[in-house]
């Protein structure tokens, strides 16, 4: 099972495990004593439920009954719950008999928390399982695969992924060795791409997370020059033989699609913190959609009596791993803003892809104010509660700016790009070059954890009060 899914899937059942052991408990003693006030030995009722949920977590976590949920059909996932609720009632009636809890309790309760117990947890697992599904479908959890391979395994290869990689893994190209037909056609219903000389600086333009590669017969110098590719480009890469001395430390063994690989990955944290990580975006997210809607006819009336034009502003952003989504903001430039800033090239301030202007005369007298004070970025807690980008996180570049990235830079939107980030708080205004940028990006990357996340959220907090925000 992919990590990222086994995060969902265990810790979700399990929640939703015990709130249906809480509900069939309670629903079961009303239905047999009509109130909460006859049922006997209070104390005893309500230590035999805990006994259930203790029971529920032990059998969750020690022995992993709900591995390969999303493959079990209907009739498997019935005698799975079936299984468990038998061994759930053997154990507790053991305690049970060993404290001397079997006598006061009603065995009516029992039997009867036991049979809408499966039903509840059969419902629940089958809704959960129909949720599950459409969350790995949607373009933002989907994971976009590239395989390549040899043209005489290609059609094997694919079939065996697609019959054992989770659901939400999408095959999204197959690149072949040698003569393996025209580009545009398909192999398997897999579009195919050919290897050339360009053929790393067109796949950066993709929007892929993943490489699967499985080519017996290619030269270990062609396999270190794809890796070293791929792992500057910050893209996963899974390769079925090892290759000496190309890990530094990023290499593990992993399985792939009932393939032995080793894992090339610059990323070493766990995906619980990415969890918590996404906790913490929807609670900000929340928050400060509040905040938005509370500054939202203030901002909108001093943009509209101050330039003609839409209140909100939205571009086509590049997000993580190549994935495309409209940011938002309050509007702080005149609406010819994009086609008068071919005309101020010339006057670029930041030495590279990004454009910044001391003086720029394409904003208006407003949107000096609210770039001052940060507040034209508020609507972005909209993309954050959408997923399309973090609280914190690298700075999502536009398409134009994507369109000239190389390796190096690729590796920038490895992760969810964020609302504010490392290079924000590290002196934004005085940044001169976008390298600098970059490098930011990329310590952040390297050393991401919760605590720099609260770290940079403070900073945030203190450089936008101290008026400190964008120039």
């Amino acid at each position: 099972m992919n990590q990222k899914n086994k995060i969902i899937e265990v810790y979700g059942l399990w929640f939703a495990d015990l709130v249906t052991i809480g509900v069939s408990f309670i629903l079961a003693t009303y239905l047999r004593f009509g109130n909460f006030k006859d049922m006997g030995d209070k104390a005893i009722h309500f230590q035999v439920c805990l006994l259930f949920l203790l029971f529920c977590t032990i059998y969750t976590f020690f022995l992993d009954w709900n591995r390969n949920f999303l493959k079990r059909s209907i009739g498997k996932e019935l005698k799975a719950i079936i299984q468990y609720h038998i061994i759930m009632l053997l154990v507790v009636q053991v305690i049970m008999y060993f404290l001397q809890w079997a006598e006061p309790f009603s065995r009516f309760v029992m039997g009867l928390f036991m049979v809408l117990n499966v039903f509840m947890t059969l419902s629940v697992h089958v809704l959960a399982k129909q949720v599950m599904r459409l969350h790995y479908q949607s373009d933002l959890s989907r994971i976009k695969v590239l395989v390549i391979t040899q043209r005489d395994m290609a059609v094997g290869v694919i079939g065996q992924l697609k019959n054992n990689l989770e659901i939400n893994y999408q095959l999204v190209g197959i690149a072949c060795l040698g003569d393996c037909g025209k580009e545009g056609e398909e192999i398997a219903g897999i579009p195919l791409l050919q290897i050339g000389d360009n053929f790393l600086e067109d796949v950066t333009l993709m929007a892929l997370d993943e490489v699967f590669v499985y080519a017996p017969e290619l030269k270990q110098g062609q396999v270190r020059d794809l890796l070293n590719g791929f792992d500057q480009m910050g893209v996963d890469c899974h390769y079925c033989l090892e290759v000496p001395g190309l890990g530094n430390g990023r290499g593990k063994m992993d399985n792939f699609g009932d393939y032995s690989v080793i894992t090339y990955t610059r990323f070493q944290s766990s995906y619980k913190r990415l969890l918590i990580k996404r906790v913490m975006d929807i609670a900000g997210g929340m928050v400060g959609m509040l905040i938005t809607v509370l500054f939202f006819p203030f901002v909108a009336l001093a943009i509209k009596l101050d330039s003609k034009g839409p209140v909100l502003f939205s571009q086509i952003r590049i997000g993580r791993n190549g994935r495309r989504f409209k940011i938002y903001k309050f509007r702080s430039m005149y609406i010819d803003a994009e086609e008068r800033k071919k005309e101020l090239e010339s006057q670029n301030e930041v030495h590279g892809l990004m454009f910044k202007m001391e003086n720029d005369p394409r904003i208006t007298k407003v949107g000096k104010f609210i770039r001052k004070t940060s507040i034209d970025e508020l609507p972005q807690f909209y993309n954050v509660l959408k997923g399309d980008m973090s609280l914190v996180g690298t700075r999502p570049p536009t398409a134009d700016e994507f369109e000239k990235y190389n390796q190096y830079y690729r590796r920038r939107i490895s992760m969810t790009p964020g609302l504010t980030g490392l290079w924000q708080v590290s002196g934004r205004s005085e940044i001169d070059n976008f390298d600098d940028v970059v490098k930011y990006d990329l310590e952040y990357i390297d050393g991401w954890s919760l605590t720099l996340d609260m770290k940079i959220l403070l900073r945030t907090i203190w450089v936008v009060t101290a008026g400190r925000g964008s120039k």
